[in-house]
Formats: C-alpha cells, sequence, structure tokens
C-alpha cells in the first residue's frame, strides 16, 4: 500500500475503531500520561542497564580469564551486583509499568491486545531466564569453575538483549501497525510476529541498544572519572574507565548513522513527526533546518528566532537537498502532535548525542596516538557530565518518538484519548507513585553505596 492509500485510510480506520468503542472521560487524559511517563523515565535507564552492563562485565572477565589478574575479575564482581541490584529494580519498576499498561489504557488493551500481548509473554520468559542466571553468575564465582562462569554469563547477556527487544517491538508497532484487519469496527484476525517484527521495529531496536551502551559506558566513566579527578589512578580505576569509554566512544559513531536510517524511516511512515523536528508549517522543496528557535503559529506557523541551514531537512530525510518535505498542515490540528516539545526534545538529543561523539572520538584519538588516557582535567570533568546528559538524551529520545506520534497510541487507528481509562484518582495515583518512585531511588542509591568501592585483598589492585 503506497503512503498517499494510508495517508487517506488512517482517518477511515480510526473512525471506525474508536466508533465502535466509544468516547471517555478525557479528564483522565492529563493525569494518565504523567503517570505513564514518569514510571517510563524511571524504568528507561534501568534497561539500559540491562542491555550494556552485562556484556561490560563479561568482557571484564574475559579480560581475567586471559590474564589472570585478580584486578578484572574484581571489577567484574563488582558490576555484576550493580547490575544485580538493578535488576530486581527493574523488576518492581517493570512490574507497575505492566499494570499501569492496563489500568490506564483499558481500551487500548482490549481492541489490540491479541495483536501485540505475545510480545509481553516473550518477555516475561527472558525476565524469568534472566533473574535466574544472573543469581547464579553472582552467586556462583566461589563454586563454579572458570569456564562455567563464564558460560553462566552468557544467557544473561541474551536475555537482557531479548527482553528489551520485545517491548521495543511494540513500541515500533504502535508507530507503524500491521498484523490485523479491521472488519465491522473491530481488530480480527491477528498476526503477531507480522505485527511486532515489521519494518519500523528493527531501526527502534538497534536505536535502542546503542542508545544503552552510551548512557551505561558513560556513566560508568563518569564515576570513575570522578575517582582520577581525586587522585585515584590505580589499575582498577583506568581499567573501568577505558572499558566505559570504549563500548560509549565505538557505539557513537555508529548511533549518528542509525540515526539517519531512523530519521529517513521517520520521513517515510509519519510525515508529520518529521516536520514537527523542525516546526516546517507548509509542503517544502528544498526543506531548510533551523538550529535554536521556536515553533509559532502567527503568521501562518513556522520557526522564529532560529538560525536556517538551507535545505539540511530535506537532505537529512532523504538524501537529497531538493526533496520535498510534507508540512504540519498537511494533517487537521486535531491529528498535529505538540511542535515545541517534539523539537526541543530532538534537538536536545542531536546536540547532546553531537557532544558525546565528540568527547568519545577525542578518547579514541589519544589512545590511539599515545596508547594512554587523555591527561586533561577537563576531560574528566567532561566525563563527568557525560554520564546525565547521556541519560538525558535516552529521555529527550524516547519523547521525541513517543509525543511525536500523538495524538495516536497507534499511529493512524486509534486515539490516545480512545485509550485511557474512565477511573477516577489518577492525580493522587501519580502522587503515591512519585512517593514509591523517590523512596526506591533513595534505596537503590544506597544500596549501591553499600557495594564495595575497592577490591578485596585477595584481588588488590596493582600499583599505578
Amino acid at each position: 500500500m503506497s503512503v498517499v492509500a494510508i495517508v487517506d485510510f488512517l482517518p477511515i480506520a480510526a473512525e471506525r475503531v474508536g466508533g465502535a468503542l466509544g468516547q471517555t472521560d478525557q479528564q483522565n487524559l492529563l493525569p494518565a500520561r504523567e503517570l505513564q511517563a514518569m514510571s517510563f523515565i524511571v524504568h528507561i535507564p534501568l534497561v539500559c542497564f540491562g542491555i550494556a552492563l552485562p556484556a561490560m562485565f563479561m568482557f571484564v572477565e574475559g579480560l581475567y580469564l586471559r590474564t589472570g589478574n585478580p584486578v578484572y575479575k574484581a571489577l567484574a564482581k563488582r558490576w555484576s551486583k550493580v547490575a544485580l541490584v538493578l535488576f530486581a529494580v527493574g523488576v518492581v519498576t517493570g512490574t507497575i509499568l505492566s499494570f499501569e499498561f492496563g489500568l490506564l489504557w483499558p481500551n487500548f488493551t482490549a481492541t489490540f491486545g491479541s495483536v501485540f500481548g505475545l510480545a509481553f509473554a516473550l518477555e516475561g520468559i527472558s525476565f524469568f531466564v534472566e533473574a535466574i542466571f544472573i543469581a547464579i553468575y553472582v552467586y556462583g564465582w566461589d563454586s563454579l569453575s572458570r569456564g562455567a562462569h563464564f558460560l553462566v554469563g552468557i544467557p544473561v547477556v541474551i536475555s537482557g538483549v531479548t527482553g528489551s527487544m520485545t517491548v521495543i517491538a511494540v513500541n515500533g508497532w504502535m508507530n507503524d501497525p500491521g498484523g490485523f484487519d479491521v472488519v465491522g469496527g473491530k481488530v480480527v484476525n491477528p498476526r503477531p510476529f507480522q505485527a511486532l517484527f515489521g519494518g519500523n521495529v528493527w531501526h527502534e531496536l538497534v536505536h535502542m541498544y546503542l542508545a544503552g551502551y552510551l548512557v551505561v559506558g558513560f556513566l560508568i566513566a563518569g564515576f570513575y572519572g570522578r575517582r582520577w579527578i581525586s587522585g585515584r589512578r590505580d589499575l582498577h580505576t583506568r581499567t573501568a574507565l577505558v572499558v566505559g569509554l570504549s563500548f560509549a566512544a565505538l557505539a557513537a559513531p555508529v548511533q549518528v548513522i542509525v540515526g539517519d536510517w531512523s530519521a529517513r524511516t521517520v520521513a517515510d511512515n509519519q510525515p508529520v513527526k518529521l516536520a514537527s523536528f523542525e516546526g516546517l508549517q507548509q509542503t517544502t522543496k528544498g526543506a531548510p533546518f533551523h538550529l535554536g528557535g521556536y515553533y509559532s503559529k502567527a503568521d501562518g506557523g513556522g520557526v522564529k528566532a532560529g538560525v536556517p541551514i538551507p535545505r539540511l531537512l530535506s537532505l537529512l530525510a532523504f538524501h537529497n537537498p531538493n526533496a520535498t518535505v510534507k508540512g504540519i498542515d498537511t494533517v487537521p490540528a486535531a491529528d498535529r502532535p505538540p511542535v515545541n516539545v517534539v523539537r526541543t526534545s530532538f534537538l536536545t538529543m542531536v546536540s547532546i548525542g553531537t557532544a558525546l561523539m565528540a568527547l568519545g572520538l577525542f578518547f579514541v584519538a589519544v589512545w590511539w596516538r599515545k596508547g594512554r588516557l587523555p591527561e586533561s582535567r577537563w576531560f574528566y570533568r567532561a566525563l563527568v557530565a557525560a554520564g546525565p546528559l547521556a541519560l538525558l538524551a535516552l529521555i529527550c529520545g524516547w519523547v521525541t518518538t513517543e509525543v511525536g506520534r500523538q495524538p495516536w497510541v497507534v499511529y493512524g487507528f486509534f486515539r490516545t484519548q480512545q485509550a485511557v481509562t474512565d477511573a477516577g484518582g489518577l492525580w493522587i495515583a501519580f502522587t503515591v507513585m512519585f512517593v514509591v518512585y523517590a523512596a526506591l531511588t533513595a534505596a537503590t542509591v544506597w544500596l549501591l553505596r553499600r557495594l564495595p568501592s575497592t577490591p578485596a585483598r585477595s584481588e588488590a589492585p596493582e600499583a599505578a
């Protein structure tokens, strides 16, 4: 089906599906969105650690098996304990998210549950596998042989990837729905595998996995960068810095390529979202891209106070500086996302990502030329800031994806306002969950601070 045909068909499908369900109490829409967003912001960093940290501590254990140096074993043990704590916290936040999915958006799950429900079943299997093997890994250092212990870590790495893959597949399907038919206002003939592994999911998966390595790599590098600044420059600290920086620095330039892939996919499948990245009001041939500024509806709409770069949006979206880019006004006002939210989050993500890539490439250049870490204190100060900034870029990326899809929960077929619950008391639930998340965060920090910051005497680092 052509893009034009899809655009023509979407309002009809939305009217049919939505008409069958009726409308719900719109007073609940804002608190439901805020509650879901807060839960997501708390949970998504834990997903990054589930994706990236197992691969990192397995890499360090591999160094231990190859060299026999106990410092590598100590570092792998410490990081695996961090992973275990964060996995336990992720179980709590992930369970809350699962309940919210059904409680806040019951019409969505009732209508499309047969299409995407398989993904959550597969995610549950991955969760159980990860829970079993990460426990054996953490507590099996002294009871398993070296080789057996290393093999136990492999399912942890795999299940961390597959668990997130199934959930991200649902999000990819929500942005590019398929695998079902609409007959008589009802969703019929569900085809779960076609829905979950369609074209949109792949760039989202790769983008998220690379983001996981960027976030975790720079957070680790920032933590040990503070130790480096304070003068603690032993092998333990040096190894952690190099491993964290290496994973992040290698992921950063690849992320740029994947970002280009994502932008071109959005241009084809969600042209209004692409127009919101720039604030492009009208369909334009050779569309520019503005640095900075804000979107305003005044004077026909467009970006105000920004610095335009001619033809850049067309070049980025279609690899053709003269390509025509559809504007925001190609759809009715009711079908448009909040442009400034989408645009600001997109610019923030891209700006931080560019800065992180430059920081990583600087590390690679110094290591390549001189075989050592950079000596400048400013580099390590930048590292300390890089972790939180990478986390901010991650959240902004998801804001761009999710808010840019609005007002659709299933793009073009089902509106968010049709999915929301009509139950009351959501602001009370929001307040309660805020307290719960604050307490959970404090408990997590307390637990992580209780982990030993230095290796045991039998695993003491060599002199710097």
